[in-house]
């Protein structure tokens, strides 16, 4: 169940489909992002969604996802490719810039939906690349 779930989120996420995102998540859904402040509940995500949209053009490319024992968690490890498309806060300028990063994530399940996401790849990398 939740391999496929997770098979789903990312299936959404590479079709740009935030609205197919969002059904797979608790409305209490705690978002760790690598970088920032922790956010809670379904519209806190979606406007995180909005914003990443509109500053970036990413795919996930061939994840690999675990399962705890009790289904309880999950993670995936993938290769995300992207372009810098509009300036995001006081990151440097976007250009277009292209990059690749390796990123894991981390789930928790609760009621057959993903109840937190904690994504973790390496910023240093990622500036490298866009500078």
């Amino acid at each position: 169940m939740s391999i496929d779930l997770l098979d789903r989120y990312y299936a959404a996420f590479n079709r740009g489909d935030s609205a197919a995102m969002l059904d797979l998540l608790t409305d209490d859904v705690v978002h760790e992002p690598s970088q920032g402040t922790v956010r809670e509940g379904k519209q806190r995500f979606a406007d995180f969604l909005d914003h990443m949209n509109r500053c970036y053009e990413e795919e996930v490319i061939d994840p690999v996802f675990l399962l705890s024992p009790d289904g309880s968690r999950g993670a995936a490890e993938f290769m995300l490719t992207g372009r810098y498309l509009e300036t995001d806060g006081d990151l440097p300028s976007a250009r277009g810039q292209g990059y690749r990063l390796r990123v894991g994530t981390f789930f928790q399940f609760r009621d057959g939906k993903i109840a937190r996401v904690s994504n973790h790849y390496n910023l240093a990398d990622w500036l490298a690349q866009i500078q």
